[in-house]
């Protein structure tokens, strides 16, 4: 299996929609919610107090230039492109990196001292800073780095650390893109394929369809069709 299937395969695995529950509400109250101002760039159902703060998060600055460098050669090489779509750096992942990080604190030090110690151990293996390594040292590096080796030496260990939370931002960011979706080949919402109750359920409980409601309901030629009712609430087609 390729490591780009891999990759697609953990998101598909680990991914799970959360949608949040609403009391009743009335029209007005959900259409100022719902619906964004006309000005809006993003149209993303944010509160006011929200955006405010992520257009401030948008201002500072996080990273220096020679991080942002590491963070984008380091994404390139975990998800680069392939013949059908663009890398995780076409797809945006070093700025959404230094978005999530100003979004989420913790992550600073992690991803700052895992970036130290990426260019600790380029000079220690090469006399260089891993951004200016060739393409087979960097991955050599990689190679060490990787895998969730409990027999790894210590001086690799903090290495390891650092690379699982790079890997799982890189991921999250690509998958989460314009360009990401496509690889997923994602579809969004779709409606189940239902061919009605099984015809030995029907038999056991003495009952059957009416041929013509199911010439109208259980087509999949036309499941995309919408509904055409008459005014007397009969189901035309």
């Amino acid at each position: 299996m390729k490591r780009r299937d891999s990759l697609k395969y953990i998101v598909l695995g680990s991914a799970a929609a959360t949608l949040p529950l609403h009391g009743c509400e009335t029209k007005e109250e959900k259409e100022a919610v719902v619906s964004p101002p006309e000005n809006d760039e993003h149209h993303y159902g944010r509160t006011e107090e929200e955006k405010a703060r992520d257009e401030r998060l948008m201002e500072e600055t996080f990273f220096t230039e020679h991080e942002m460098d590491t963070i984008t050669v380091l994404s390139a090489l975990i998800l680069p492109a392939n013949e059908k779509y663009g890398s995780a750096v076409d797809a945006g992942v070093p700025d959404f990196i230094e978005f999530i990080v100003k979004d989420m604190p913790h992550h600073q030090v992690p991803m700052r001292g895992g970036l130290m110690w990426m260019d600790h151990r380029a000079n220690s293996l090469f006399d260089k800073e891993f951004k200016s390594l060739t393409e087979a040292e960097q991955k050599q590096i990689l190679d060490e780095i990787a895998f969730n080796d409990e027999n790894a030496p210590e001086e690799v260990k903090p290495g390891i650390a650092f690379f699982r939370l790079m890997r799982n931002l890189t991921v999250t960011g690509y998958y989460t893109s314009e360009i990401g979706l496509k690889d997923l080949d994602f579809k969004g919402n779709v409606p189940n394929v239902w061919d009605g109750v099984p015809e030995d359920v029907l038999q056991q409980h003495g009952v059957a369809y009416d041929p013509e409601w199911l010439a109208k309901c259980v087509d999949q030629s036309k499941r995309g069709d919408i509904a055409q009712w008459d005014d007397e609430g009969n189901l035309i087609t």
